[in-house]
């Protein structure tokens, strides 16, 4: 009697295996590297909330997690072709136009809410006080070097009116602001938190009132792009589909934020308050944020002159 075709499939597979083959996956996942620009702030805790529910793989994609010490790094990285999307800041576009492999595939997130500068509890009581001051940030030429600056014009003493510091990782800026060799830090709103409950630093300056920005773009390399676009298309739907569900389920996502961050749920609800603002449920970009963005990379001598915004992004991969 002849065997079925289920049998014939089996025995099929069996003798590839035998002679050394492998058995081909009917829409196996497909990898993407995926680099956050500092490891525990909760602005990239979306990354891990869709790859935990399953919301990336559910568009055919595998994501392999890699967390950098700023934006500068990360942009090494994908220049060097070790990434393919990059959760970065606005102003890291600017790497474009100096040539890095790259483009702009969505607008992550708007006002810049997640960042402050924390001082010491005996140090500056406004920010006024903070002339001359040393502010730490992550790397020169970053979105905290630009915020610390703007703070400084804002205050009408010019771009260096307080010395800024690019000292790296947070834990070495906070182990300097201990020993008194820094005035203050600017970091993300959840470990301000925590320092001010610890006793160890307190709030000084929010960025509340910057309104029409792009603090937070996500990044995906030429060769993606050309070679790999369904994975862009797929990786963003998967994105703002988390987005949608950390929007409606608070406390699964505090939950996870506090495994991800290690930081308390109490100090997690708090940021989730904070920040779930300042997501973008589409990724479209704005054209007031982009002028404040090209205005940036002037004052950070990233760039001589303000570029063509439009030539730095592309909004062909957003979800319909």
């Amino acid at each position: 009697m002849s065997m079925n075709a289920s049998l014939r499939s089996f025995i099929a597979a069996m003798l590839l295996l035998a002679a050394g083959g492998s058995i081909p996956v009917a829409g196996a996942a497909e990898t993407l590297r995926v680099g956050k620009a500092v490891p525990e702030a909760f602005s990239f805790v979306p990354l891990d909330i869709g790859m935990r529910k399953g919301l990336f793989a559910n568009n055919g994609l595998d994501i392999e997690s890699i967390a950098f010490t700023g934006d500068a790094r990360m942009q090494q990285a994908m220049a060097s072709d070790s990434l393919d999307v990059a959760l970065g800041s606005g102003p890291a576009m600017a790497f474009i136009v100096k040539g890095a492999p790259i483009k702009a595939v969505a607008a992550m997130a708007g006002p810049p809410l997640l960042l402050a500068i924390v001082v010491r509890p005996d140090g500056p009581k406004t920010a006024a006080e903070l002339k001359g001051k040393k502010i730490s940030v992550s790397t020169a030429g970053s979105l905290t070097y630009w915020l610390v600056s703007e703070t400084s014009r804002r205050q009408g003493w010019g771009p260096k009116g307080i010395a800024i510091a690019p000292m790296g990782a947070l834990p070495g800026q906070l182990a300097a602001m201990k020993r008194g060799d820094i005035d203050g830090a600017i970091m993300d709103i959840g470990n301000a938190f925590e320092l001010e409950k610890r006793g160890e630093g307190r709030i000084l300056v929010r960025f509340t009132d910057i309104k029409d920005f792009h603090v937070h773009v996500i990044f995906a390399t030429n060769t993606l792009i050309a070679g790999r676009p369904q994975a862009v298309r797929g990786f963003l739907k998967g994105w703002f589909e988390t987005i949608a569900f950390m929007r409606k389920n608070k406390p699964e996502t505090v939950a996870i934020a506090s495994e991800v961050t290690h930081k308390d749920a109490e100090i997690n609800s708090r940021v989730y308050d904070e920040l779930m603002p300042m997501f973008s449920d589409d990724g479209r970009f704005n054209a007031s944020a982009l002028a404040t963005l090209a205005k940036s990379y002037v004052e950070l001598q990233l760039l001589p002159q303000e570029p063509d915004m439009a030539a730095l992004y592309t909004e062909a991969f957003l979800p319909k």
